[in-house]
């Protein structure tokens, strides 16, 4: 009986979830400072159609970004050199990803699926947008909305991606 209620509970938590359908983190909070694995997850194509591309652009230079491969995708890297270095295990890091695109796959409209990253995060706490953009065999659905002061990701059509990145309290980053 407890099984069943606390089934019950999660499945009522996460209808809000894929009511909303839009591109969000598995686990929207991680520490300042440490490694995460950020999955995105997709919970439909674009008005029906099939996603064939899927675009992660960071919020800001991270010392360390390694995608996850996925069978059937091919998986690219864009970077940038940095103005300021980033510092990763004591030596200095001059060129940082700022997009990973998953590109030649197939995701029917009728089913989810995840992408992954392995982020090294920032120091600094708060809270940081990930725009994605979604292509699919007909259209594209640009997550890329930002709440303005008082809006939360409910009031918007395409929103972006939020990850709060919480202080550290002293707890190792690996």
């Amino acid at each position: 009986m407890k099984c069943a209620a606390l089934l019950a509970a999660c499945a009522a938590m996460a209808l809000p979830l894929a009511a909303a359908a839009h591109v969000v983190f598995e686990q929207p909070a991680a520490t300042a400072g440490g490694y995460y694995k950020g999955v995105f997850r997709v919970g439909h194509g674009c008005e029906g159609s099939a996603t064939t591309s899927f675009t992660v652009r960071l919020p800001e230079p991270m010392a360390s970004v390694k995608p996850m491969v996925k069978p059937g995708w091919t998986v690219s890297v864009r970077s940038e050199k940095l103005a300021q270095p980033l510092m990763n295990h004591g030596k200095p890091v001059t060129e940082a990803v700022v997009e990973v695109t998953w590109t030649g796959g197939s995701l029917p409209d009728d089913f989810y699926d995840e992408f992954a990253l392995m982020m090294k995060l920032p120091n600094t706490p708060g809270r940081r947008w990930f725009k994605v953009k979604q292509g699919c065999e007909r259209g594209e659905n640009d997550w890329s909305q930002v709440p303005a002061e008082g809006q939360t990701t409910r009031d918007l059509k395409m929103p972006a991606a939020p990850l709060d990145i919480l202080p550290a309290e002293g707890q190792p980053h690996h």
